[in-house]
């Protein structure tokens, strides 16, 4: 059934609002787990790297997810996946809360909390959010990826009350009741399919292309392969800080307490960077947004080395946030602005898949590469080297668009 209701209108800006809602309570479990884990690594008694292999196994359950959940959002529209994630969510936190070892922990983080749960509220929002609007599509896609890192700066120091003060199996066990009594009920609220998108007016399409069965004179296929590529190499960088940043100040003497400030901290001005970004969106396109975070994503990981000082990390930790919070939802916009709009879900599915896979990569990577050396030090080296691969191939696919006015050619 067709839609009632236009896009950019009254209708479009209070389901966004319930999109932030829905994926701010949806995305809870990934920040659960940086808290949590000097918590588990002690329970379980096992290394750094095996304590974070509940994330890992959470964000790759996440990434796969993603693609069934946008292909099922592409059929069916938002409100079917958005319940299979409350359900998925809220037996994935009580189970989880239960485990009687790591391996049945990174199970039902794998599981239930990734593939069934938060993927059902990332992927198919962004994309219905980019139906639902024209005019202004850059900033509402961010404020509805905001609710992201909504998420990672108010559930970490909430996660870290309960888990001081309950423990942290009462803590995972508490989120999972909150998630059934919430999710259902606002997924409901998007019950409405997106309408069929109009053309773009003269002004919005002078700044950005119109979806093409070759973006970036590519082939469908090609042009894919190399987005997941991008999206895999930003987000092993991203997850150096995000996931171990808690661990980081605790093995300097700073305490988990303050490692959670700075993680609250970092996502909070990441939705500053996220809503900023959207608007340079609108103005420059999803690439060049791209490229402009990559760039200065880099720049924090670099400043990294040679501070560590409590005040330093709080500063650094801030900056960090405000450079990189807009790359991820800017894929969203890139594939809506080059690919067919028929198959958005789906294909930003698969790029916010592999964005997980590199949060995932990153964040056993950077544990393991802490067992081996005793050190952060090169874990950020190693961060920073992924976050110039991206920059490169957003480079060369800004170069691609540019076409004959440098030299690059369009087709294949």
């Amino acid at each position: 059934m067709s839609s009632i209701h236009a896009p950019d209108s009254r209708y479009a800006w209070i389901r966004l609002l319930i999109a932030l809602v829905v994926m701010t309570i949806g995305s809870a479990a990934m920040y659960v787990i940086p808290v949590v884990l000097p918590a588990v690594q002690a329970q379980f008694g096992v290394a750094r790297a095996d304590a974070s292999m509940p994330y890992t196994a959470m964000m790759v359950g996440f990434g796969l997810g993603g693609i069934w959940m946008g292909r099922l959002a592409d059929r069916h529209g938002v409100m079917r996946p958005l319940l299979v994630g409350a359900a998925g969510l809220a037996s994935g936190f009580i189970a989880a809360g239960a485990s009687g070892s790591i391996e049945a922990f990174s199970l039902w983080h794998g599981l239930l909390l990734g593939f069934f749960g938060s993927s059902a509220s990332f992927a198919p929002l962004l994309a219905d959010t980019s139906m639902w609007f024209v005019r202004r599509r850059g900033i509402a896609v961010a404020v509805c990826a905001s609710g992201n890192y909504v998420a990672g700066t108010i559930w970490p120091p909430i996660v870290q009350h309960f888990i001081e003060t309950q423990g942290w199996r009462s803590t995972y066990i508490g989120m999972g009741v909150f998630c059934a009594l919430t999710l259902p009920l606002l997924a409901l609220a998007l019950r409405e399919r997106a309408p069929a998108t109009p053309l773009a007016p003269p002004r919005v399409r002078a700044n950005t292309p119109e979806p093409s069965t070759r973006p970036f004179g590519l082939g469908l296929t090609q042009a894919q392969v190399l987005l997941c590529i991008a999206g895999t190499a930003c987000c092993v960088a991203m997850a150096m800080p995000q996931v171990h940043i808690v661990a980081y100040c605790s093995d300097l003497g700073f305490g988990p307490a303050r490692g959670a400030e700075m993680l609250s901290l970092m996502l909070g001005l990441g939705i500053v960077s996220r809503l900023v970004s959207g608007a340079i969106c609108d103005r420059i396109g999803g690439l060049r947004t791209l490229l402009l975070g990559s760039l200065l994503q880099g720049v924090a990981l670099l400043l990294f080395l040679p501070f560590d000082g409590l005040v330093s990390l709080y500063v650094i930790s801030g900056l960090f946030g405000l450079f990189q919070g807009g790359i991820v939802p800017s894929y969203a916009i890139i594939v809506r602005e080059h690919f067919p709009p028929a198959e958005a879900a789906a294909r930003v599915g698969t790029v916010m898949m592999f964005t997980l896979f590199g949060m995932a990569l990153g964040g056993w990577m950077s544990g393991k590469v802490f067992d081996l050396t005793g050190s952060y030090d090169a874990a950020f080296l190693n961060g920073i080297a992924w976050n110039l691969l991206n920059l490169s191939i957003a480079g060369f696919l800004l170069w691609r668009t540019l076409g004959p006015r440098l030299g690059a050619p369009r087709a294949a």
